[in-house]
């Protein structure tokens, strides 16, 4: 089941931020020693926030939670009432370690289900400990979701997913025909909608410079076919701007195409707008998504130009995950 505008009939605003450790992506995934330098950066970021009105959702990784330094942080945050922790997953750098550390094993849904519920039960206890809440939000790391995951998340106790990336896949998963607004994931095939009533879910903002996403969508697949490659329609249409798949992340996208992305969606009835980042991108050159190496005040500007624009062209109410799923629930749920 899809939702239309929200409870209190406006357009929500969400940011979520994978609150996490910096490394070299190009090189091994870390286990022991976790470098969270970027941590220190996140007081400057949320009064950032504060000041836009944003209220941010930070999804935290165990090196995070387990620092004792990084968890002053993240309490000094919580305590302006205007952020929200939820949980951030981290195989290859969360207790315990056990076999392979791969690329495959970096994704959640890859690991057999009793490592999940291990590393979840550091993970949450981390949080609770150092961090003083109960995360009811979570994210895989690296994206993706399955039903053996979101069952685990129930008996947790989590109430709403965001792992869920619309347009986008891998060799291990496929979120191309994932649901592209707020629903009840079904437990066997979690990228569309299904009966059960114990986890929402809330996927990113992401999908075309033009409204109709599933339409544009499948256009997008047709001529990103590998025997159509050498026609190399896919970047005619990107320079053109006939048509461009973006992602609501001022890492990936400038503040234009993010503009051109949210009045798509803003066009399309989508009922929130969720931009997210990494909290290592705040370390200039340390981010696996920050491919054009955007320095951080440049990535403030792209975020304040996208806040602006929205002020100015809706109705606009600045929530947390937890709070936008509240909102977007209908009455009877």
């Amino acid at each position: 089941m899809r939702f239309g505008r929200s409870n209190t009939n406006k357009l929500l605003f969400v940011l979520s931020v994978d609150t996490e450790e910096e490394f070299d992506w190009s090189g091994v995934f870390p286990q022991g020693e976790c470098c969270v330098d970027n941590i220190k950066l996140l007081p400057e970021f949320h009064q950032f926030c504060q000041q836009l009105g944003v209220r941010p959702t930070y999804l935290v990784d165990y090196p995070v939670a387990a620092s004792p330094d990084s968890a002053a942080i993240l309490r000094q945050i919580l305590a302006t009432a205007d952020a929200e922790i939820g949980a951030h997953l981290h195989p290859w750098c969360t207790p315990p370690i056990e076999g392979a550390n791969s690329e495959r094993e970096s994704h959640v849904i890859n690991l057999p289900e009793p490592l999940i519920r291990q590393k979840l039960d550091v993970l949450i206890r981390a949080i609770q400990d150092n961090v003083g809440v109960k995360p009811q939000v979570f994210r895989t790391g690296r994206w993706g979701i399955d039903g053996k995951v979101l069952k685990v998340l129930i008996d947790y106790g989590f109430k709403v997913d965001s792992s869920v990336y619309p347009y986008y896949e891998n060799q291990y998963f496929s979120c191309m025909d994932a649901c592209d607004t707020p629903y009840w994931p079904d437990l066997q095939q979690p990228n569309v909608p299904g009966v059960q009533r114990d986890i929402f879910e809330l996927p990113i903002t992401s999908g075309f410079n033009r409204p109709n996403f599933s339409m544009w969508g499948k256009m997008h697949s047709a001529i990103s076919a590998p025997w159509l490659s050498g026609l190399r329609l896919v970047g005619l249409a990107w320079h053109t701007q006939m048509l461009r798949k973006l992602f609501l992340s001022p890492e990936l996208s400038t503040a234009e195409d993010m503009i051109s992305l949210v009045k798509a969606s803003m066009a399309s009835g989508k009922p929130v707008i969720h931009m997210f980042l990494h909290s290592s991108t705040l370390l200039e050159g340390m981010g696996e998504y920050n491919h054009h190496n955007v320095g951080r005040h440049d990535l403030y500007a792209r975020i304040r130009s996208v806040v602006e624009f929205l002020q100015g062209a809706a109705d606009i109410e600045f929530c947390t995950i937890t709070e936008a799923a509240d909102r977007l629930r209908p009455p009877e749920d």
